[in-house]
């Protein structure tokens, strides 16, 4: 049986960031699609050099029209308050189209910014325009993200205001209001910095792919190409969340969207299988939040890192590899242990659908994967490849109309949906870039990397602890990508200078950046499982914290130890991966209380193999001679109390 035809699937539920049905039709619609398609075209026009109609604006007034657009379908997609109504309110149009007029405005007048230097004196009725826009901008990011962020972004945005009077390293050069909105607006380090940039060059045809991804069928393919290899085995639910999680993760990009698009299929299924729901919630959420960190494009993270590294994409690749593969490892074992010690079994295979029908009826998604990578990987043209992908898995719905049902009312419906995830996006940088003018403006973004590891003492550990709670925190109100480009330019240099390996510092603060999806008390992609699974959001949270406690660990030991990322001699990867393997075997046992060939574990032999695990990922030579005693100690221990380990009964099929 195929995924989509599982039955006693519920309903997706809202995604947190959604539009709450805002552009389900009427005008709404069609305003949010003309926007989209507007948005979308000056983007593909842009990015490939087209110069379609003779428009080949300057960056900068592409930046302004963009900020514009999708502004624009934000205040149309995303409501003020949670109670409002799904009907867009007349002060929404107004805000909208004061939003679409300004950076219309400031796109037509780029060229004038620049030659007449409006970022240090414009006129006063420019400067009270550009402080219309600065409101509008931060409403924007208010709606589309967490409060946290927005404070932040008041606050650190009104820095330049009394950055005379604060304190240390704090210190910085004080501007007035007119000449502090000036730089925010027209300055090209603000709102139109660093991060905008990025996302206007390079993330739009990502965020566009992987829109086309779900809208074409593709989470349910990858479901059933999951379910057609492992249904059948033991706990084969559970497996297929985390490889179909894992494959349509890595190119969503969003923790939150992959489990309200995949887990609606996997996890009424580890249910039916016998999986507690608190427990199935959380294996889907933490496939789906590792799907950021999964290569090749870990949700288009890899390319900003590869520019801010100024290192090729493949460098990157290379290093995220070995420690998202140690991730979704480390949560297959711990869903097999738990099918081994609930006596748990798989699908009946005729539920199961047979592979080679299923290959012959998605083939092209994994064409679409093979064929993005090679572009990135091959050509180097890491802006232009999605939307080549995106077009291709376009062409073959079309011509596929008949079994897929595509017609104009879903490639609408799409084009809006593109359209509001990169309106979701583009108002959430827009909002980080007044923290980063301001921090830049003063002066305070030049020696924050170098004040911040003097304040640490040259203790790297606690430098590591500052970049993780940073990290934690604004990942609690914004996108793992926009939670990584602000990192990227605030903390990671101080990694970087405390004498830590550039490339793992900058994944460092991008693993962090994503934990908060699946630890309470935010654990969006937790939450949104639980939903799904009808169980308690604090309990999946704190489930999903459990299994995937490796997001944790992973980052402090690659940074200590390098060749976790590959990098190094053979000898010291061979044995960083060998320990790995090793300690991951241990935790998932000790945290399953059941080990291969031993059954269940006491408490006591929980706790040993537990630190043995610890010790073993510690990378240092003695810790790992320490971790393999302290195993075989446990083990003989268990053989000498309990010599003849009781059978494994026959568990149940799904279905039975």
């Amino acid at each position: 049986m195929s995924a989509a035809a599982l039955p006693d699937t519920p309903p997706p539920p809202q995604e947190p960031e959604a539009q709450s049905g805002r552009l389900a039709s009427g005008a709404a619609f069609w305003a949010a699609f003309g926007l989209s398609a507007t948005g979308l075209l000056m983007s593909v026009n842009q990015i490939f050099n087209l110069g379609l109609f003779g428009f080949r604006p300057i960056s900068t007034a592409y930046y302004y029209a963009l900020i514009g657009l999708f502004g624009a379908l934000a205040f149309l997609a995303f409501p003020g308050s949670r109670g409002q109504k799904a009907r867009v309110p007349w002060y929404d149009w107004g805000l909208a189209a004061a939003i679409l007029a300004l950076g219309l405005w400031l796109g037509s007048e780029a060229l004038t910014i620049q030659l007449r230097g409006w970022s240090a004196t414009a006129p006063d009725w420019a400067a009270a325009l550009a402080g219309l826009f600065v409101l509008l901008v931060l409403e924007c990011t208010r709606r589309t993200g967490e409060a946290i962020l927005f404070i932040a972004c008041i606050v650190f945005g009104a820095f330049p205001l009394f950055a005379g009077h604060m304190p240390g390293f704090l210190w910085g050069v004080e501007l007035d209001l007119p000449a502090t909105i000036q730089e925010h607006v027209f300055g090209t380090e603000s709102i139109i910095g660093i991060p905008m940039q990025v996302v206007a060059d390079t993330l739009i045809g990502f965020l566009v792919f992987g829109v086309v991804l779900a809208a074409t069928g593709g989470a349910g393919f990858f479901m059933d190409f999951a379910l057609s290899l492992m249904g059948t085995s033991r706990g084969g639910p559970a497996k297929v969340a985390v490889v179909s999680s894992a494959l349509f993760g890595m190119l969503s990009g969003s923790p939150t969207s992959n489990v309200l698009t995949t887990g609606t299929l996997t996890i009424p299924t580890m249910k039916r299988c016998g999986y507690a729901p608190h427990y199935a919630g959380a294996v889907e959420a933490c496939a789906s939040t590792g799907g950021a960190l999964m290569p090749p494009v870990m949700g288009a993270a890899a390319f900003i890192m590869a520019n801010f590294l100024n290192v090729p994409y493949s460098e990157v690749v290379i290093a995220a590899a070995l420690p998202s593969l140690l991730y979704y490892l480390a949560l297959f074992v711990q869903t097999d242990l738990y099918a081994v010690a609930h006596n748990l079994r798989g699908v009946p295979r005729e539920e199961v659908p047979a592979l080679l029908p299923t290959l012959k009826g998605g083939w092209y998604y994994l064409l679409a994967i093979v064929g993005l990578t090679l572009m990135l990987l091959m050509f180097r043209i890491e802006a232009e490849a999605p939307f080549w992908v995106a077009l291709f898995l376009l062409a073959v719905a079309v011509i596929r109309r008949k079994q897929t049902g595509f017609g104009w009312s879903r490639f609408a419906g799409l084009v809006v949906e593109a359209g509001r995830t990169v309106a979701h996006l583009v108002a959430l940088i827009a909002g980080i870039g007044l923290i980063i003018g301001a921090l830049s403006v003063t002066g305070v973004a030049n020696s924050f990397s170098r004040e911040l590891v003097l304040y640490a003492g040259g203790n790297v550990g606690l430098l590591l602890f500052f970049g993780a709670v940073t990290s934690f925190v604004l990942g609690m109100g914004m996108t793992a990508s926009a939670c990584y480009i602000f990192l990227a330019i605030t903390l990671a240099p101080a990694l970087v200078q405390a004498g830590l390996d550039p490339m793992a510092s900058h994944l460092y603060v991008l693993y962090w950046g994503v934990v908060s999806f699946i630890t309470p008390p935010v654990a969006l992609a937790a939450i949104a499982a639980a939903s799904i699974a009808k169980s308690s959001p604090m309990v999946t949270g704190m489930t999903a914290l459990r299994i995937g406690i490796l997001l944790m660990l992973l980052p402090v030991l690659f940074v200590f130890q390098p060749a976790l990322i590959l990098k190094g001699d053979l000898p010291t990867i061979l044995q960083a991966v060998a320990t790995a393997l090793a300690a991951i075997l241990l935790l998932a046992s000790s945290f399953e209380g059941h080990l291969y060939g031993m059954g269940r574990l006491p408490a006591w032999a929980r706790v040993g193999l537990g630190a043995a695990g610890l010790l073993l990922l510690v990378p240092e030579g003695r810790t790992d001679l320490v971790g393999i005693a302290l195993a075989g100690v446990t083990v003989v221990a268990m053989l000498l109390l309990r010599p003849v380990a009781a059978p494994v009964a026959g568990g149940k099929r799904l279905g039975e």
